[in-house]
């Protein structure tokens, strides 16, 4: 665990600054993207970047594709499809993604900047800021743009907000510091409308409700309950499914909850993890990544049925290693 680089960037501040003062200079176009499968961080963070670095009247393309419960944050046509090359003279700014294998919409190359703040991130690019001790790459964002200084409006603050409710569960994480509170404080102060974002969050289509219904039939107990899993059935299919595992997590004595849905790359994971039990472990175990609360992966070319024993065995060996079993 000692190489997954878990703790706090020592030169933040200093690479925070490098970072500004680079974006600051920039006379050629900036592309932004973030991660596959993008969540309330990857889009929070990348969007209100976008938005800072526009307000100074730079080049900037936004290539995303926001899930449906995000997109009421997005204007239309504010975000661009993915491309095949980097444009000759183009800084590449890479948001949220934990490694180059998990950038969406466009290839890793030419000048890149990568911010983020997952432990498995290798610290690739030619600039990076990487602080696993941050609550959500937004958290850093929010920096940066201080560090640009560019003036704040609601329509920056409101994405960048939405990172940091979104990765800190709505602030009851344990990666609720106080540091969190403070920035979110100010990101209020800002012009976030913070009732209307927080309830417009939770908004999700009719399918979704019926979908639950269905997933919440498969869940199972293991190890005396110390891990709860479930599965979407082959028959649902719905958008913005990552919240299951969110809910089969609050089982009572549960350490660890993983859900597995089933598609044509294969059988995609989420892990959710307390109590010392770290879901980054049993992630990369898998060959994934993520954080020591929430993290993923991807069995490729597994059916649900090869995926379970794979997902079991590895989290017994994390329940072993941390004296649970």
């Amino acid at each position: 665990m000692d190489a997954l680089h878990n703790g706090p960037e020592p030169r933040y501040w200093e690479k925070v600054r490098t970072v500004a003062d680079t974006l600051r200079e920039l006379e050629g176009p900036i592309i932004i993207v973030s991660h596959v499968d993008p969540d309330g961080d990857a889009i929070g963070s990348s969007l209100g970047l976008a938005r800072a670095l526009k307000a100074m009247d730079k080049k900037v393309t936004w290539i995303a594709d926001p899930p449906r419960f995000l997109r009421f944050l997005v204007k239309e046509d504010e975000y661009s499809e993915p491309i095949a090359q980097v444009p000759e003279g183009a800084t590449l700014v890479v948001l949220d993604a934990a490694e180059p294998g998990r950038v969406a919409g466009a290839p890793v190359e030419g000048f890149v900047i990568n911010i983020d703040h997952h432990g498995t991130n290798p610290r690739f690019g030619y600039l990076s800021v990487v602080d696993p001790s941050k609550a959500a790459t937004a958290q850093i964002v929010k920096d940066l743009i201080d560090a640009l200084g560019v003036g704040w409006t609601a329509e920056m603050a409101t994405p960048v907000l939405t990172g940091l409710i979104t990765d800190t569960g709505n602030f009851r994480f344990a990666n609720t510091t106080p540091e969190v509170l403070h920035t979110a404080a100010e990101l209020v102060g800002h012009g976030v409308k913070l009732a209307e974002l927080t309830d417009r969050l939770q908004w999700r289509p009719v399918g979704y409700f019926k979908a639950m219904g269905a997933v919440l039939s498969t869940v199972g107990f293991h190890f005396g309950g110390l891990l709860v899993t479930a599965h979407m059935p082959s028959e649902v299919s719905v958008e913005d499914s990552d919240d299951f595992v969110g809910i089969i997590r609050y089982a009572e004595g549960s350490q660890i909850a993983v859900f597995l849905r089933e598609r044509e790359e294969g059988v995609k994971l989420s892990i959710r993890s307390r109590g010392g039990v770290s879901a980054q472990a049993v992630a990369v175990k898998l060959g994934g990544g993520g954080h020591v609360p929430a993290a993923g992966a991807t069995l490729r070319g597994l059916t649900l049925d090869e995926a379970y024993p794979k997902v079991l065995a590895a989290v017994e060996e994390e329940l072993r290693r941390v004296g649970y079993i």
